[in-house]
């Protein structure tokens, strides 16, 4: 007698019901998130063996691989990819019930996970630290990740809310809403010889450039600003943080775009100045996105309130002082 499968079992519509539990979904998505056994353990406070029995329970109901280990490397099949979101959508409608029996019972509890771009950390624990003062006994998530990767995120249904940059792709039918400006600056070494300067785009190109890593917003934006005017950037090096950018920056190995949220954090004794440089800043603004397909928990809703009422308390860009240095000389 063969095993039943999706394919052959007669009634295959509840047969997940019947042979998966929930602690094998939370365990799955956990690991499709971590790709790691050791992490997935870290995370929901259980062993290794028990993680492995229970993927390998859920996988034997499917009756298909869920995932293959190369070395200590763990690759989702395109059926694990299937299931981890799935997975994920069960989560969150719990997650959900969950917020609004809590809002029945008069508590403030529930779930909130935020995805922002690298420039926004600047603000974004600011603001939740705030939030968390109203309801201390959320289960919070933040990632600080690159427009590449906050894109994969919200593909995946990841986080309840995302804060990014650039506008993102129509395709992924999202919530938009404009949230606060983000203008990118161009900074050198506070000795540098275009301190004082009114500086063009060719002379710009001609200066060793600290450029962010590929999938940055930031990169993005200064490659299209200079290829407008047909020049290409003069990369000397590709560092994958705002902090390592200006600390290179400081020992004078070249000049870079920064957020100009980003110098709100200066080093003592202010080692910057922003350049008078040509279409520069950038104006850029931060935008609150969400598939316009999902619904949004009661604990995502109320954060989401809150960052349009008071968020903007806590992204005001540095004192003025930098940027007027530009003109000093």
């Amino acid at each position: 007698m063969t095993e039943p499968t999706l394919e052959n079992h007669p009634a295959s519509s509840n047969f997940l019901i019947r042979h998966a539990s929930l602690r094998q979904i939370q365990i799955f998505e956990s690991l499709a998130r971590n790709l790691s056994f050791t992490r997935t353990a870290e995370e929901l406070f259980l062993t290794q063996p028990t993680i492995s029995v229970q993927v390998k329970s859920l996988a034997e109901a499917i009756d298909m691989p869920l995932y293959e280990q190369v070395g200590r490397k763990i690759h989702l099949t395109e059926v694990g990819e299937e299931v981890a979101s799935s997975c994920r959508d069960v989560i969150n409608q719990l997650s959900n019930l969950e917020s609004t029996l809590d809002e029945f019972r008069g508590m403030k509890r529930g779930r909130l996970r935020i995805s922002v771009i690298s420039t926004a950390k600047y603000f974004a624990p600011l603001v939740l630290g705030q939030f968390c003062k109203a309801y201390p006994d959320i289960e919070l998530g933040l990632e600080i990740v690159n427009r590449e990767n906050i894109l994969k995120r919200i593909n995946n249904n990841l986080d309840d809310l995302y804060i990014m940059g650039q506008i993102p792709p129509q395709e992924l039918d999202l919530n938009v809403t404009p949230f606060a400006p983000n203008p990118l600056v161009i900074i050198a070494p506070k000795n540098h010889a275009l301190v004082g300067q009114k500086v063009s785009l060719k002379r710009l190109a001609k200066e060793p450039f600290l450029m962010r890593e590929e999938g940055s917003g930031i990169r993005y934006a200064v490659e299209r600003t200079l290829a407008k005017a047909d020049l290409k950037v003069n990369q000397r090096m590709v560092l994958a943080s705002n902090e390592a950018i200006k600390q290179c920056v400081a020992a004078e190995l070249g000049i870079a775009c920064v957020s100009q949220h980003a110098l709100q954090v200066c080093e003592p004794n202010n080692q910057f100045e922003i350049l008078d440089v040509e279409n520069f800043p950038i104006q850029k603004q931060w935008n609150i996105v969400y598939p316009k397909n999902k619904q949004l928990s009661v604990m995502a809703n109320e954060f989401l309130g809150f960052l349009l009422d008071k968020g903007m308390q806590y992204v005001a860009l540095p004192n003025q002082e930098l940027s007027h240095a530009k003109t000093s000389k």
